[in-house]
């Protein structure tokens, strides 16, 4: 009798370990869902989002990613409801348009799911982590660097993004730094929505409406393009700086060598999707920030916007990068 109970007992420890392996080997599902790389920033996201999903799934055969990108915001709607019903475990989203974005991320909050917002944010606050770049800083340290560029005077022409919170931060930052310096005069500031097509047409307008520029502020890499195609088309050489933002490796390259009209660049990295999804991954595997005593995982990160000149560029120059 003794020996048929030790039996049982042997198999109900098996029964055990297998169960409690059966459950350590279950796939830690993970979700990511971003726009479509309609332009180059975007671009640069769903790069970096595979560069990252490679990364992790070399260090943890355990994690199971979806990407999925989307095109418009019900797409992106739709996409997250797929991937709830996959049975994720956390969620990595760059909404298309925060306010129609907000509904299922908050039902996939309330359902237990892990829920890490990048760069847009919601209309409420139900994420878990948010991470994002420096709006406001973006503004100040482009006003900051080209106004001691321009030694305080000069006629400047603005070219700003799509009009949205984001738009709004930066611009406004701009705009409280120049009011210090009287000499500089800023003719227009319009939109042209992180646009190269757009940042031409509207530089065309400039330039057709003002006989004098000295620089231009085109706040992204991608509206910059178009400002510098409409400035070589016009044949004109009176513009004396113009900076851009982001961190497109053209322009990047163009400040490493040297150039005259581009000597600098101010960050707002793509590769935030990559420290969303590195969150995402180390928040459910319950890992901690090397150097960070607290045991969470921070639950807001903010980029630092970085200024970038010839002595850093190459710092900041990721050649195999699509942006």
């Amino acid at each position: 009798m003794k020996r048929f109970w030790a039996v049982v007992a042997v198999a109900l420890i098996g029964i055990m370990i297998l169960g409690t392996g059966v459950f350590a080997a279950e796939k830690i599902r993970i979700g990511v869902s971003i726009p479509t790389a309609d332009h180059g920033w975007t671009g640069g996201v769903v790069w970096w989002a595979q560069r990252a999903i490679k990364d992790w799934q070399e260090k943890d055969p355990n994690l199971e990613f979806h990407l999925v990108t989307a095109d418009a915001p019900p797409k992106q709607v739709a996409d997250v409801e797929d991937l709830m019903a996959k049975g994720i475990h956390a969620l990595v989203i760059l909404p298309h348009d925060s306010a129609p974005l907000t509904p299922i991320c908050k039902k996939a909050h309330q359902e237990g799911i892990k829920v890490v917002v990048v760069d847009r944010g919601l209309v409420e606050p139900v994420e878990d982590i948010y991470v994002a770049g420096d709006n406001p800083g973006m503004g100040r340290v482009s006003a900051e660097w080209m106004a001691k560029e321009m030694g305080g005077k000069g006629k400047i022409v603005v070219l700003e993004g799509i009009p949205c919170v984001i738009n709004t931060e930066r611009v406004e930052a701009f705009n409280e730094v120049m009011k210090q310096f009287p000499g500089i005069e800023i003719l227009e500031s319009q939109p042209a929505y992180w646009s190269t097509q757009k940042g031409l047409e509207v530089m065309e307008n400039y330039l057709q409406k003002y006989k004098e520029i000295d620089a231009v502020w085109a706040q992204d890499d991608d509206i910059l393009k178009g400002v510098l195609q409409a400035y070589r088309e016009s044949g004109r050489s009176d513009i004396k700086l113009m900076l851009g933002g982001a961190g497109a490796k053209e322009v990047v390259k163009m400040v490493m060598d040297g150039d005259k009209l581009v000597r600098g660049n101010v960050t707002y990295p793509p590769s935030m999707v990559a420290t969303a999804i590195s969150m995402a991954a180390m928040s459910m595997r319950g890992d901690k920030l090397d150097g960070f005593y607290q045991e969470q995982i921070p639950s807001r990160i903010i980029l630092a916007a970085e200024l970038v000149t010839q002595e850093n560029a190459a710092n900041y120059y990721f050649p195999d990068s699509v942006f």
